[in-house]
């Protein structure tokens, strides 16, 4: 068997890293393990009634929504309409798709044709539409998110690494006024500026690699495609015309035009022409800026603060190193109660989504307590924290006002080589 052969007899750690000496790293990832292992064994009719419910509340936020848009309370908007319909794509997307589309329910749930991480959403038109219409593709967002995002963790080869595709912002010299104002209108587009493009290209790289098609020349695949590059025509990977017909358009005319059609002829037998139609539409614009800020608030800050840690080698997957990032580059939020967890979209649970990406919701929910008192058994940090401390720390690094902390390279190649060996680690190093 291979001994693990990197010295790190004469480190120096900075105060914040002086844990990372002290770490048993082959004791930690047993007890997640184990954990994980009786967790997935105890999950049955219970996650399913619990996602039931979810999903109950999410499709009853859409028919409150829905039905109530045409009102005009102020300017010709109902707040409370968009409000209702926001949350609804929000929950319909971090919640429902999200933990279904990782397998969360591909052993208990009865529905193995649609609840199942190769069924939901998948496959066509009508597949999108009942299970997830969105922006982002189900097909391309599985890719970008569960597998590049997933097991690239807060490596250059992560495509949601924040410090990194915010680089352009970071160094430009800029005021920073500047700076806070491109990062508000992230906030307020990004899912159709730069999520559904980008997780899209992340399909298409996924294609190249299993046909064995040669990526153009000069292109860098961890490069971020939004709808800028698109239209710059820096984007080798699909044109125009592709990214609407197949990723925005559908979502671009069902969600805007044809869910408000039928206020439209409504208004007419009332008499009062179009008016019910484009108090809907814009309801329904309201609710997507809604929708985008949420998501925003709740999605880009679950890896990113001066607190989160990056790697700069890869590790492989369940490997110790593999759930000692998980924890150390995610952060938990508020949590406990279904209201909190819902509003929350459940990623507030993102160090045990993290560990165990194919678990339910419940079982996050159960975990939590169970997690934070396995990291702090083994000395590992375990952040939560208040979303809102998040958003700050997170704009903190779009703008270039702080920096993620860098993993020790002596100990990254430490640990992997004793995920090789399979061997624990010797408590070295100065403290």
């Amino acid at each position: 068997m291979c001994q693990a052969t990197v010295s790190t007899a004469d480190v120096e750690l900075k105060s914040t890293d002086k844990w990372i000496a002290n770490l048993d790293l082959n004791a930690f990832a047993a007890d997640i393990k184990e954990l994980g292992r009786i967790l997935e064994k105890n999950q049955g009719p219970d996650d399913v009634r619990h996602l039931d419910k979810m999903i109950l509340w999410s499709n009853s936020l859409l028919l409150i929504g829905i039905s109530t848009m045409w009102y005009g309370l102020t300017w010709g908007v109902n707040p409370i309409s968009a409000f209702c319909v926001s949350l609804y794509t929000f929950s319909r997307w971090t919640m429902i798709a999200h933990h279904t589309c990782h397998g969360g329910y591909d052993r208990c749930h009865p529905k193995k044709g649609r609840f199942n991480r190769f069924k939901f959403g998948l496959g066509s038109l009508f597949c999108r539409m009942r299970d997830w219409l969105d922006w982002m593709v189900p097909e391309a967002w599985n890719v970008e998110h569960n597998n590049r995002h997933h097991y690239c963790l807060s490596e250059l080869d992560d495509p949601d690494l924040v410090e990194n595709n915010l680089s352009e912002i970071r160094e430009a010299e800029a005021p920073m006024i500047m700076k806070y104002l491109i990062v508000l209108g992230a906030m307020l587009s990004w899912k159709w500026f730069y999520y559904a493009p980008n997780t899209y290209k992340e399909l298409k790289l996924a294609q190249c690699r299993r046909q064995g098609t040669p990526i153009p020349k000069g292109v860098d695949p961890r490069d971020a495609v939004t709808i800028r590059s698109i239209f710059a025509g820096t984007n080798p990977f699909y044109s125009v015309t592709e990214l609407f017909t197949k990723v925005l358009g559908p979502y671009l005319i069902i969600h805007f035009f044809l869910l408000p059609l039928p206020y439209l002829f409504l208004g007419r037998y009332m008499g009062v022409g179009s008016l019910y139609f484009f108090n809907a539409f814009r309801t329904l614009i309201l609710g997507e800026v809604m929708t985008n800020m949420h998501g925003f608030l709740a999605v880009v800050t679950n890896h990113a603060g001066d607190d989160m840690y990056r790697f700069s080698k890869s590790c492989r997957p369940f490997s110790g190193s593999f759930y000692l990032r998980q924890v150390i580059a995610s952060v938990d939020f508020a949590m406990g109660t279904n209201v909190i967890d819902f509003m929350h979209g459940w990623l507030n649970y993102q160090i045990e989504h993290h560990l165990w990406p194919n678990l339910s919701m419940l079982s996050y929910q159960k975990s939590a307590p169970m997690v934070r008192g396995i990291c702090e058994k083994h000395g590992i940090p375990y952040i939560q924290e208040n979303v809102f401390i998040r958003l700050k720390k997170t704009v903190d690094i779009m703008v270039g006002n702080s920096n993620m902390r860098q993993f020790p390279d002596i100990y990254e190649r430490k640990f992997l080589e004793l995920d090789a060996a399979g061997k624990p680690p010797k408590h070295v190093g100065k403290h």
